[in-house]
């Protein structure tokens, strides 16, 4: 059977992605049918290669790997060869030779390709300057859990028309659901993402009138690592675009508040949001766990039915 990686959602078929998100939810409800002690990866190993810092995707990806019997290596640059000018291909295929899975959060999104191309084993996108498919799973997953199926409802973005944004995007592809992205002119998301979105994806800039009747709202930081230097200059780009309290009444009476974190109270959300009944961010941030623990399930052993 051909490598499976999963560098974006559309690595995916719409049906897998479903899958996923539900085989996500019977792993954290315990509800698979092979006993208590669930650990299909004994003697199995992923590779973590960081050349950019994390919290939860650290500490997620580990867990799930210990939680499945299996073992996690931590590499950053200072550990590996690529951090002295190894081809990436050559670190792909020698890896290939120890390890099972791979998962990388790195800057380029054409580097992981690279690497992917390069690599008979499976690899994660962890995240890059362009994707992060990860935190989608989870978002989705959080969304299911509290309201049901995503198909059909309406959601909002408010912010950069960055590597979140992007995915969010391409969820609204795979899972079938309207995306409103309210940024600032020149903050747009790519073209090229948007265009093969077709009419599920529109473009607001006003974030008032873009929330009205909607059924989940997110955002992200203004400036993303890497971007410190423009902090200044964005933090006046995006004046008007934080997400309140009051922001949210203008949504559905249901809505949720996602928040891919870590978040910066007082900039792009107000300082008491994260407070509010309306934010599921804890639970999102956990379920980082659950939907990467399908996902290295899916990419190693296929569907495997609860």
């Amino acid at each position: 059977m051909a490598t499976r990686h999963f560098l974006t959602l559309l690595d995916l078929s719409p049906e897998e992605s479903r899958y996923l998100i539900q085989r996500a939810i019977s792993i954290k409800n315990g509800l698979m049918t092979q006993g208590p002690t669930y650990t299909p990866f004994a003697n199995r190993t992923l590779a973590m290669i960081f050349e950019k810092s994390s919290t939860r995707t650290r500490v997620s990806f580990e867990t799930a790997m210990a939680q499945f019997g299996g073992h996690a290596l931590f590499l950053s640059p200072r550990d590996t060869q690529l951090g002295r000018g190894e081809p990436i291909g050559d670190t792909a295929r020698v890896l290939a030779e120890m390890v099972d899975i791979v998962m990388i959060r790195t800057f380029s999104h054409q580097g992981l390709e690279e690497y992917a191309s390069a690599s008979r084993v499976p690899v994660i996108n962890a995240l890059t300057d362009d994707y992060h498919p990860c935190q989608l799973l989870a978002d989705v997953m959080t969304w299911t859990e509290l309201r049901g199926t995503i198909r059909g409802r309406t959601a909002v973005w408010i912010g950069d028309g960055n590597n979140m944004c992007h995915s969010w995007i391409n969820a609204a592809r795979q899972f079938d659901f309207q995306l409103r992205v309210v940024c600032p002119e020149g903050y747009e998301p790519r073209q090229d993402i948007l265009d093969a979105a077709g009419d599920r994806v529109t473009i607001h800039r006003n974030p008032q009138t873009a929330v009205d009747g909607a059924d989940l709202v997110t955002t992200d930081v203004w400036a993303s690592m890497g971007q410190e230097e423009e902090q200044t200059k964005r933090e006046s780009d995006f004046a008007g675009f934080q997400v309140t309290e009051s922001l949210l009444d203008r949504a559905a009476d249901d809505v949720l508040f996602l928040h891919c974190l870590p978040a910066h109270r007082g900039e792009e959300i107000s300082e008491t949001l994260l407070d509010d009944p309306r934010a599921v961010v804890w639970q999102e941030a956990g379920n980082r766990l659950h939907a990467q623990k399908a996902l290295i399930e899916f990419l190693l052993l296929g569907r495997v039915e609860a």
